[in-house]
């Protein structure tokens, strides 16, 4: 092994080791994380105040770096805590990456290691690649920590690069994502943008101008600056270009090239408020915007027209969405219809059960790519990829990877998706990949895309049945999304 792999190793243990040394304090993943970030963010920006750098950035000498270097015992957190509630009153990305920050770590003697362990590395000098596995390992390890309920912003990696190599995005393009979560598909198209030769010209449009996303829960938006800074998206001085306000509340009248996205689980959009009674209510959210074509209070749906308003005339879009916005009525089938006329929705990856961290969601991913308007339809056909039927995932014992979803990104076909072939057939009634033509899904109840053909073996074949582990998970995952949506059903009759 090399000096510097072994060097890169010896940081990520260390990083670890430090977290389950919190933890036993009950400081949890999360909360690590949010340490992290604020120490590592002013580290490195003390390390380009410093040549051969010589960069004047705006962090006021008093919370310097070397101010918390120099402390310690209850003279260090309370310097700490002036030190965050400080910075969270700055501009730009610094008072974004502060705003509304704690201290989580309450002895003193814990925060000088940490900040001690950061000040031994020159994180500047670092890969972006060591930085940001680091990184996106915590982030991980936090969403599969379900309590936090972190999970809903952590899109499965494997998934994300799929949805990418399909879209295949061109340099010089912008790519939005309208509730970004920890920024894993601005990640994923950043790594596919690298990996093709680019020019100086390309190079710097993709580091501050191809990425624009909305993000409204704070700490999840923090983690979403830190993490595509260290992975050289962006700057610490450079404008901040992922937004706290809510997407959904109006069109801002910016248009993108792409838009990748998973918006938020659960159907409705609701406020919290006191009645005059001074009780707690809960009320659903609708937004009525003359750009919709429907006024509804959900969630996803309000998102598929959001993201269509948000494409540029030629934009392309994938989208994670769960199954009710396949089949359900009333709004859902209005958007259904229009969605099919107003762009080419040309695909629909059927995703199984057991690979998010939200357990029972059953999901779908939908590419449609934007058009002009016309009086016909956009849509001729809709592809549609099974890979749900017969197929048993969990984030246990059989996570899904990058492999699992070659066949569809060879099936899509990419590099020219007007060159696809079926592998159904009258002959071989289980291919995976088959399409249906406009009048097919129009003449389908409520034009539903919700649509299936593949046999399940599961029960009808007993010799075959998956591992006792995976079964026991997948009927736990099934009850749980059965209690959800009782849930759901119990929160509209309040």
């Amino acid at each position: 092994m090399s000096t510097g792999r072994t060097n890169t190793a010896t940081i990520i243990s260390k990083v670890w080791s430090f977290c389950n040394t919190l933890r036993d304090d009950g400081v949890g993943y999360a909360d690590y994380l949010e340490q992290l970030t604020y120490l590592l963010f002013l580290k490195m920006a003390d390390e380009y105040a410093k040549p051969p750098y010589n960069r004047k950035l705006p962090i006021p000498a008093a919370y310097s770096w070397e101010s918390l270097t120099e402390k310690k015992g209850a003279e260090l957190e309370v310097h700490y805590t002036q030190l965050l509630r400080e910075l969270g009153q700055q501009k730009g990305i610094l008072g974004q990456v502060f705003t509304k920050s704690q201290n989580k770590i309450q002895d003193p003697a814990k925060l000088y290691r940490l900040i001690h362990m950061i000040d031994e590395e020159n994180w500047v000098t670092m890969g972006a690649d060591v930085k940001g596995d680091i990184y996106e390992g915590l982030l991980e390890k936090n969403a599969e920590d379900t309590k936090s309920g972190a999970g809903q912003y952590f899109t499965p990696r494997p998934l994300i690069r799929a949805m990418v190599e399909c879209l295949r995005p061109e340099p010089l393009r912008t790519i939005a994502d309208p509730a970004c979560g920890t920024g894993g598909f601005f990640l994923a198209a950043y790594d596919y943008l690298s990996s093709l030769h680019l020019d100086k010209e390309q190079k710097q449009f993709l580091k501050y101008k191809t990425f624009f996303g909305n993000e409204i829960v704070a700490g999840t938006r923090r983690m979403a600056l830190m993490n595509l800074f260290l992975h050289n998206i962006g700057d610490i001085d450079s404008d901040n270009f992922i937004s706290g306000a809510d997407a959904l509340i109006a069109d801002t009248g910016h248009r993108y090239d792409y838009v990748l996205a998973n918006p938020p689980f659960g159907k409705k959009s609701s406020m919290t408020f006191t009645n005059e009674a001074g009780e707690q209510e809960k009320e659903d959210l609708t937004y009525n915007r003359q750009d919709f074509w429907v006024t509804t209070s959900n969630k996803q749906l309000n998102f598929v027209q959001h993201i269509r308003t948000m494409l540029k005339a030629t934009g392309r879009a994938a989208v994670v969405l769960p199954d009710n916005v396949l089949f359900e009525g009333g709004a859902g089938e209005t958007v259904r219809k229009r969605l099919l006329e107003t762009t080419d929705l040309h695909t629909i990856l059927r995703l199984p059960t057991g690979i998010f961290y939200a357990h029972g969601v059953k999901a779908n991913v939908l590419f449609f790519d934007n058009k002009p308007a016309s009086k016909d339809p956009w849509t001729r056909e809709v592809w549609v990829y099974d890979y749900r039927t017969n197929i048993h995932h969990t984030l246990k014992k059989n996570k899904m990877g990058d492999e699992d979803l070659q066949d569809f990104i060879k099936c899509y076909h990419p590099e020219n998706r007007f060159e696809r072939k079926e592998t159904w057939s009258p002959e071989n009634a289980e291919g995976r990949w088959r399409k249906f033509t406009y009048n097919d899904i129009i003449a389908r109840d409520k034009t539903s895309l919700d649509i299936t053909w593949l046999k399940d073996k599961s029960l009808a074949d007993l010799d075959n049945l998956p591992d006792p582990d995976e079964l026991a998970e997948e009927i736990v995952e099934n009850l749980e999304s059965a209690l959800e949506s009782f849930r759901e059903i119990i929160a509209g009759l309040k």
